[in-house]
């Protein structure tokens, strides 16, 4: 991804399985993180990014889901790899680093998607690290 422009503020992620972060609600709190091992299904039109939210959301994994909508070369299963905070457009970033881990095959990821200059980006987070 190219350097980040200036901060837009990104909509919290909904995801799969929701995203309560709270524990007085009896939710796990998110660790803070340098890094993610970051997972995107990133489309051009809207329409197509909420076409393959609706795959996930009929139990197709993420890894599937994105070698058929992304638009990106992360095609492989949708893997960017370990990104540091800092190397991410701010969008994307904030709403990824937001995120609870999680597996291809039961993925929390953004819902709606992500509006960032290079289209609609729809994200999972595999793992977290300082």
């Amino acid at each position: 991804m190219p350097p980040k422009p200036a901060n837009k503020k990104a909509p919290a992620p909904k995801g799969k399985k929701g995203n309560d972060d709270d524990d007085s609600k009896g939710g796990k709190a998110l660790k803070t993180a340098n890094s993610i091992k970051v997972r995107h299904i990133l489309c051009e039109k809207q329409s197509r990014a909420l076409e393959a939210i609706e795959k996930l959301k009929a139990g197709i994994s993420f890894n599937k889901v994105a070698e058929t909508y992304s638009e990106d070369k992360a095609k492989e299963g949708g893997s960017l790899g370990w990104m540091v905070r800092g190397s991410m457009v701010g969008a994307f970033q904030d709403a990824a680093f937001q995120l609870q881990p999680s597996t291809t095959a039961k993925p929390i990821y953004t819902d709606p998607p992500i509006k960032t200059q290079h289209g609609y980006h729809v994200i999972m987070v595999e793992d977290r690290k300082n």
